[in-house]
C-alpha cells in the first residue's frame, strides 16, 4: 500500500471519529433517546451544531481526497511531493475539526484552506 493510501486510511479514522463526537456531543444536548427517535425537528446549537457541521465537511473533504489518493495509487505516482500534500491535508484536516469545535473562525479558515490546496495538488500531480 501507498503511503498515500495510508495516510487516506488515518483519514478515515479520523473522521469515525469524528463522527464518535459528533454523536457524543449531540447525545449530551439532547439525550440519547431523542436521537433514536425521529430526528426531523431536532435542531442544534452551539457545539453540537458545530459539530454536526464539523461531520458533513469532513465527509465532503474525504469525498474529494480519496478519489485523487486511489488514482495516483493505481499510476504508481508517489512522489515527496504527493507523500507532503496528503500529510498537510490530514494534519490541517485535524485541525480544522479542531477549531470548528472550539469556534476559532480565523485558523479554521486557514486550515480549510490548507486542507484544499493539498487536495488540489494532488489533482494536479495526476496532469
Amino acid at each position: 500500500m501507498s503511503l498515500e493510501m495510508t495516510y487516506l486510511a488515518m483519514y478515515g479514522v479520523v473522521l469515525v471519529l469524528i463522527i464518535l463526537v459528533q454523536v457524543l456531543i449531540s447525545a449530551s444536548q439532547h439525550g440519547l433517546l431523542t436521537l433514536l427517535g425521529n430526528r426531523e425537528s431536532l435542531s442544534s446549537v452551539g457545539v453540537a451544531e458545530r459539530a454536526e457541521k464539523t461531520v458533513q465537511n469532513s465527509v465532503v473533504a474525504m469525498a474529494l481526497v480519496a478519489p485523487a489518493v486511489l488514482m495516483l495509487t493505481l499510476a504508481n505516482l508517489s512522489t515527496p511531493g504527493t507523500i507532503f500534500a496528503i500529510q498537510l491535508f490530514l494534519t490541517a484536516r485535524i485541525a480544522y475539526a479542531i477549531c470548528f469545535l472550539l469556534g476559532i473562525t480565523f485558523l479554521r479558515t486557514v486550515t480549510w484552506i490548507v486542507g484544499f490546496l493539498a487536495t488540489t495538488y494532488l489533482y494536479l500531480s495526476l496532469l
